[in-house]
């Protein structure tokens, strides 16, 4: 029901995450954009033909947006750390009502000629801890194929919980990938990736 779509690093400022993250996987991002439902703004990385990775913070130059922004981003504070994972259905009704509560209110966002739909939490925050993945079904393009490609791939998705087991069973009902992985621990959220350098984490 649903497959990987990207991976979000959340920062308090936006050029302080880029710079992490390309030190951290040795490749440049590319442009994003703004998200003005939302008050936020975005860099973009390749992971393969239908995958990204996502950099994002705060709009420091847009409105708020009058509710709480996605990713938990109104929470956020430290070094930039990769905050979430977004997984992409054909049904966005069908993923919701196949998820835990609190997985999201649908709303239609657009960015140039990008348009999907998403939910987003009323509060900002996803179930467990923000360890389920946020939901998304695209109108149209894709932005992958769009992103210069650096040769990154993600090879493994680890989850910490101390639900481990809970969040285990709420993520077989709707997604099976070899990559991911649930493990018990404080909150967390560990990536691996092939680069033209080797493997990398964050």
């Amino acid at each position: 029901m649903l497959w990987l779509d990207h991976v979000a690093i959340a920062c308090a400022a936006l050029p302080e995450g880029v710079a992490a993250t390309e030190a951290a996987l040795g490749v440049p991002l590319a442009p994003g954009g703004e998200h003005a439902a939302m008050g936020t703004h975005n860099r973009l990385l390749s992971l393969g033909a239908e995958e990204y990775l996502e950099v994002i913070a705060i709009n420091p130059a847009a409105p708020a947006p009058g509710r709480p922004r996605w990713f938990d981003l109104d929470r956020f504070a430290g070094a930039p750390r990769l905050a979430s994972w977004v997984c992409a259905c054909d049904d966005m009704g069908a993923a919701l009502a196949a998820s835990p509560a609190g997985a999201g209110i649908p709303m239609d966002l657009a960015r140039g000629d990008l348009r999907w739909q998403m939910a987003v939490p009323a509060d900002g925050r996803l179930p467990f801890d923000g360890l389920f993945p946020a939901l998304i079904r695209w109108q149209g393009p894709h932005p992958a194929p769009r992103l210069p490609d650096r040769g990154l791939r993600l090879t493994a998705l680890h989850l910490r919980h101390p639900q481990a087991d809970a969040l285990r069973a709420a993520l077989a009902a709707l997604i099976t990938d070899p990559r991911l992985s649930v493990g018990p621990g404080a909150p967390g959220l560990s990536a691996t990736f092939v680069t033209p350098d080797g493997e990398r984490q964050l």
